[in-house]
């Protein structure tokens, strides 16, 4: 098969223009044809020609990456979503149908629009967000899309044209002003969407105003994509791909350290030779590589599956750092597992690699109070129980505190946990239970 160097998307209107669509059932191409019109939809050719087993569909794990199956909706979601398309309602309805299925989705978890927009001079700042205390989080506008979207992607909101949910900054200058303002913050993590969508000209007008002098305290500039896996040729074939890579030379040669944030989902992303050659060019550059990903029910459940993904990115130089628990967003009753099951996984494909691999951190919970790794499933006092402890978290004072919850098998996010030992309360929480985590919370302000 020769190999794909030009970028050729596919949406919901356009897929059937792809070679691959005459193997779909006629249920299949309906099953698009209604979760489209809820969650995001877009794939391309590479992804169609290398990463599929189309002898193994639906069950060939990206293909469930990157196309909608039924169950990601209620039944009865489903069944009034898909008699109205059938029944060609007017766009009113659909719209009002479709808009209750995302809002009871929960689009916007842990607090982002509530508690993680920062203000400046009074006013909240359009796309930024700032959880912790040494890192902002950026969303330029010109990143807000992605080669290819993923089904489970619990930044969804952001590609499904509901403006009042969409973070998005049109330049870096407020980004700018506000981080003269804040000396504490070190990191900056560029993301979207997929910052590595922009042409080599656009994202250098994002990041070359955070190598000034005057902001000499960020240390760490960090861009969040799925380009390694779904279009690596950015950094290899496309017509700007050195341009990319002599941007990524100029930040190292600030002094800045440049870090990836590189979301690998199955070992399958990183086995094609493009994908290894765009890692390795990578890291020439000087930059730094970091393998994430959360655990994803029908998609990457093996421990062996991740043993390999870790191992054969350090074998490239990349640094295996997050496994993530998948959010409780979206399709997430489709997509979660129950944290046991999660610890399970994690420590079967942990126990398994060496030293170098054992870099890894998880299963962790980006939750309201911060990240929640869970360290364990032990028995103290007669009672089983979870250990777990902050790896960040809204106040610096629960990093690294260890807590216990009671085991709970059916449990598969932080608030589904109860306090073990008869305890009322964790400590991160209010002793009243009246507006859990609020005292603690953190509007950064100017």
């Amino acid at each position: 098969m020769t190999a794909v160097t030009k970028f050729i998307p596919y949406t919901q209107r356009t897929i059937s223009k792809a070679p691959q669509w005459e193997k779909f059932t006629p249920e299949m191409k309906h099953t698009v044809e209604v979760l489209s019109q809820v969650l995001p939809f877009r794939v391309n050719q590479y992804i169609l020609d290398e990463l599929i087993d189309w002898d193994n569909i639906p069950d060939d794990p990206i293909f469930r990456l990157t196309f909608p199956h039924r169950e990601m909706l209620r039944e009865n979601e489903f069944s009034q979503l898909s008699d109205a398309l059938r029944q060609n309602k007017d766009e009113a309805t659909l719209q009002t149908i479709i808009n209750k299925i995302r809002h009871r989705m929960n689009p916007h978890p842990a607090g982002q629009l509530t508690h993680n927009v920062p203000m400046l001079n009074g006013e909240a700042v359009q796309g930024l967000q700032h959880k912790y205390k040494e890192t902002v989080l950026f969303f330029p506008s010109a990143g807000q899309t992605c080669h290819a979207y993923c089904t489970f992607c619990f930044r969804w909101p952001q590609f499904v044209g509901m403006d009042e949910l969409k973070f998005e900054a049109r330049t870096s200058a407020l980004l700018v002003e506000y981080l003269k303002r804040h000396p504490e913050v070190s990191d900056v993590l560029i993301t979207g969407g997929d910052p590595m969508i922009m042409n080599a000209r656009a994202l250098g007008e994002y990041i070359r105003p955070l190598l000034i002098p005057e902001l000499s305290h960020i240390k760490n500039i960090r861009i969040g994509t799925k380009s390694v896996a779904y279009w690596p040729q950015r950094y290899v074939t496309d017509k700007d791909a050195d341009d990319v890579l002599r941007l990524f030379e100029e930040v190292v040669a600030a002094g800045k350290n440049l870090a990836l944030m590189a979301h690998y989902n199955h070992p399958q992303e990183i086995q094609p030779e493009i994908a290894q050659t765009a890692l390795k060019r990578i890291i020439a550059t000087g930059a730094t590589v970091r393998m994430q990903s959360p655990l994803i029910r029908h998609i990457n459940e093996d421990p062996k599956g991740w043993a390999t993904l870790w191992t054969t990115g350090v074998r490239l130089g990349a640094i295996p750092y997050y496994m993530f628990v998948e959010r409780d967003t979206g399709p997430n009753e489709y997509f979660g597992l129950p944290l046991f099951k999660a610890w399970e996984i994690f420590q079967q494909a942990y126990q398994s690699v060496s030293g170098l691999a054992r870099t890894v951190r998880g299963p962790s919970m980006s939750a309201f109070p911060g990240k929640v790794m869970i360290d364990g499933i032990t028995e103290i006092r007669g009672e089983k129980v979870f250990a777990l402890q902050f790896l960040q978290a809204r106040n610096p004072d629960w990093v690294r505190r260890p807590f216990f919850a009671k085991y709970d098998p059916q449990a598969s996010w932080l608030d589904h946990l109860r306090p073990a030992f008869g305890e009322s309360h964790f400590f991160f929480e209010n002793k009243d239970k009246t507006t859990p985590f609020e005292e603690m919370a953190r509007i950064v302000t100017v």
